[in-house]
């Protein structure tokens, strides 16, 4: 097991925190751990979205404004 820290955190983000627990033997390090790797999953799977996105533009493969408006009925 690696060397632990203190840190200072307000009142309320120690309840935020304490909300996110998933069970009572999870440590804050374990809340903070499971954010940290669903941020870093997020970012990776949004930045893999756009990259399809922006392959898709190149290809034609977008609509303007008008064209959606005009599908929709506005």
């Amino acid at each position: 097991m690696g060397e632990n820290t203190s840190i200072q955190i307000k009142k309320d983000t120690k309840l935020k925190l304490d909300s996110l627990k998933l069970s009572k033997r999870d440590t804050y390090n374990d809340i903070i751990e499971n954010l940290i790797e669903d941020s870093l999953e997020l970012n990776a799977e949004t930045m893999k979205d756009i990259q399809e996105a922006i392959e898709e533009y190149k290809q034609g493969k977008s609509h303007s404004l008008e064209e959606v408006k005009n599908q929709l009925g506005f």
